[in-house]
């Protein structure tokens, strides 16, 4: 049971990893805007990001990859 519920946590990660990546590479200023303030926390991880959308499209590169990469190690 707890072997499932981590493999559901993995593919879960993965496809968050995967739309997030998305999002940022197609609208990097309006995913950065988004999360920017009032976000819970979230706020430091896009500082790095805001203002510069040519570094946010390499992380969302960087952030597909990682996510198709661990998609592709789970098992039925």
């Amino acid at each position: 049971m707890k072997q499932l519920a981590a493999r559901r946590t993995a593919e879960m990660a993965a496809m968050f990893m995967i739309g997030d990546g998305v999002a940022g590479l197609v609208q990097p200023h309006r995913h950065t805007t988004l999360w920017q303030e009032r976000a819970l926390g979230a706020e430091w991880t896009v500082r790095p990001f805001v203002g510069r959308p040519g570094r946010r499209r390499l992380y969302a590169v960087a952030q597909i990859a990682a996510g198709l990469w661990l998609a592709s190690r789970m098992h039925a």
